[in-house]
């Protein structure tokens, strides 16, 4: 299926750019998110005209992201109090969902679907350094640090 992007799709390629993915991926997700339209002669041509428009929208993306990078850099991360056991270990497991509540709660704006977790919720207690993925190109480290409930 042929494809032309409308915004930086990571691993795929960037604005404008004509793309061949699978069927499934680009009618199940790229297509209905916004990220891209189908490559026809007609699609191409109204790209082509609202090039400016779509380049505009982007980098405006890229600022807000870059301000927020700036305000999740600036902090020192979040403490989240949970139920564990004497010797460290959770009942159940922290993850991105409620990362991004203590975060939220903290004053700094963050959706579950931008927290990466690469090993999985933590299950134990201490302190962990988080990455969350705010754009395609913008990416930053936060600081959770997990203690029992008293």
């Amino acid at each position: 299926m042929q494809l032309i992007l409308l915004q930086k799709v990571k691993n795929l390629g960037n604005l404008g750019d004509k793309v061949t993915v699978k069927p499934g991926y680009g009618r199940n997700y790229l297509v209905p998110q916004g990220k891209a339209v189908p490559a026809t002669a007609g699609n191409l041509e109204d790209f082509e005209a609202r090039r400016a428009e779509y380049e505009a929208k982007a980098n405006q993306l890229l600022g807000g992201a870059e301000a927020r990078k700036a305000k999740f850099d600036a902090s020192e991360g979040v403490t989240i109090s949970v139920n564990a056991s004497t010797e460290g270990k959770l009942f159940g497991s922290v993850g991105p969902r409620d990362i991004a509540e203590a975060f939220t709660s903290a004053g700094l704006a963050l959706d579950k679907n931008e927290v990466v977790q690469g090993e999985g919720p933590i299950r134990h207690i201490g302190e962990f350094e988080v990455r969350i993925h705010l754009h395609a190109d913008v990416e930053s480290l936060v600081k959770v640090i997990v203690v029992p409930d008293k």
